[in-house]
Protein backbone atom coordinates (compact mmCIF):
# COMPACT_ATOMS: atom_id res chain seq x y z
CA UNK A 1 0.00 0.00 0.00
CA UNK A 2 1.24 3.18 -1.09
CA UNK A 3 0.02 7.00 -1.65
CA UNK A 4 1.52 10.32 -3.01
CA UNK A 5 0.97 11.77 0.37
CA UNK A 6 1.77 8.95 3.21
CA UNK A 7 5.36 7.88 4.07
CA UNK A 8 6.99 5.53 6.07
CA UNK A 9 10.12 6.25 7.86
CA UNK A 10 12.54 3.79 7.16
CA UNK A 11 14.20 3.52 10.78
CA UNK A 12 10.99 3.03 12.84
CA UNK A 13 8.06 2.36 10.03
CA UNK A 14 5.57 4.60 11.50
CA UNK A 15 3.47 5.97 8.66
CA UNK A 16 1.95 9.43 7.86
CA UNK A 17 1.80 12.15 5.56
CA UNK A 18 5.22 13.96 4.41
CA UNK A 19 3.69 16.91 5.62
CA UNK A 20 3.85 15.86 9.24
CA UNK A 21 6.81 14.66 9.00
CA UNK A 22 7.81 18.29 7.92
CA UNK A 23 5.78 19.73 10.17
CA UNK A 24 6.27 17.45 13.60
CA UNK A 25 9.28 15.20 12.55
CA UNK A 26 9.00 11.46 13.31
CA UNK A 27 7.45 10.75 16.50
CA UNK A 28 10.38 7.99 17.27
CA UNK A 29 13.13 9.25 15.01
CA UNK A 30 13.14 12.97 15.56
CA UNK A 31 16.16 13.22 18.11
CA UNK A 32 18.30 10.66 15.14
CA UNK A 33 16.85 11.69 11.66
CA UNK A 34 16.12 15.54 12.09
CA UNK A 35 12.94 15.46 10.27
CA UNK A 36 11.35 18.89 10.78
CA UNK A 37 11.44 21.68 8.73
CA UNK A 38 13.49 19.62 6.37
CA UNK A 39 11.22 18.49 3.37
CA UNK A 40 14.17 18.09 0.51
CA UNK A 41 16.88 16.44 2.96
CA UNK A 42 16.43 13.65 5.37
CA UNK A 43 12.40 13.70 4.64
CA UNK A 44 13.28 12.08 1.13
CA UNK A 45 15.98 10.20 1.95
CA UNK A 46 14.62 9.11 5.10
CA UNK A 47 11.27 8.12 4.45
CA UNK A 48 9.72 5.74 1.52
CA UNK A 49 6.31 6.05 -0.42
CA UNK A 50 6.78 2.27 -0.97
CA UNK A 51 5.51 -0.02 1.54
CA UNK A 52 3.44 -2.48 2.37
CA UNK A 53 1.05 -4.06 4.97
CA UNK A 54 -0.46 -1.46 8.23
CA UNK A 55 -0.55 -2.60 11.85
CA UNK A 56 -2.01 -0.34 14.64
CA UNK A 57 -0.29 0.11 17.40
CA UNK A 58 -1.71 1.55 20.68
CA UNK A 59 -0.84 2.47 24.39
CA UNK A 60 -2.17 -1.08 25.12
CA UNK A 61 -0.52 -3.11 22.44
CA UNK A 62 3.21 -2.14 22.99
CA UNK A 63 3.18 -6.01 24.71
CA UNK A 64 1.54 -7.65 21.69
CA UNK A 65 3.59 -10.19 19.63
CA UNK A 66 2.94 -8.50 16.58
CA UNK A 67 4.84 -5.32 18.10
CA UNK A 68 7.60 -6.93 19.66
CA UNK A 69 8.23 -9.07 16.29
CA UNK A 70 7.88 -5.75 14.31
CA UNK A 71 10.18 -4.41 16.89
CA UNK A 72 7.88 -1.07 17.50
CA UNK A 73 6.92 -2.13 20.77
CA UNK A 74 8.79 0.39 22.56
CA UNK A 75 7.03 2.96 19.73
CA UNK A 76 4.48 5.62 20.08
CA UNK A 77 1.24 4.30 19.64
CA UNK A 78 0.53 5.37 15.51
CA UNK A 79 0.27 3.21 12.48
CA UNK A 80 2.97 1.34 11.35
CA UNK A 81 4.47 -0.52 8.08
CA UNK A 82 4.78 -3.95 8.25
CA UNK A 83 7.45 -3.64 5.64
CA UNK A 84 9.11 -0.82 4.10
CA UNK A 85 10.78 -0.51 0.84
CA UNK A 86 13.80 0.92 0.40
CA UNK A 87 17.17 1.87 3.20
CA UNK A 88 18.33 4.62 4.27
CA UNK A 89 21.52 6.42 2.68
CA UNK A 90 24.93 5.41 3.79
CA UNK A 91 25.72 8.49 5.74
CA UNK A 92 22.67 8.57 7.30
CA UNK A 93 23.90 4.98 8.50
CA UNK A 94 27.38 6.05 9.41
CA UNK A 95 25.56 8.57 11.76
CA UNK A 96 23.54 6.28 13.15
CA UNK A 97 26.03 4.23 14.36
CA UNK A 98 28.23 7.12 15.56
CA UNK A 99 25.15 7.50 18.25
CA UNK A 100 25.47 3.97 18.63
CA UNK A 101 22.11 2.83 16.78
CA UNK A 102 21.72 -0.25 15.16
CA UNK A 103 20.00 -0.10 11.69
CA UNK A 104 17.89 -2.79 10.53
CA UNK A 105 16.42 -2.27 7.06
CA UNK A 106 12.54 -2.17 7.66
CA UNK A 107 12.19 -4.10 3.54
CA UNK A 108 12.91 -7.54 5.02
CA UNK A 109 16.91 -7.98 4.05
CA UNK A 110 17.58 -7.91 8.06
CA UNK A 111 19.16 -11.03 9.04
CA UNK A 112 18.65 -11.87 13.10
Amino acid sequence: MSSRSERACMLCGIVQPMKRFVDYGCPNCESLLHFQDNEEGQVQDCTSPSFEGLVALGQDNRNSWVARWLRIDSFNPGLYAVKVNGKLPPHIISDLEAQDVIYRPRDGSAED
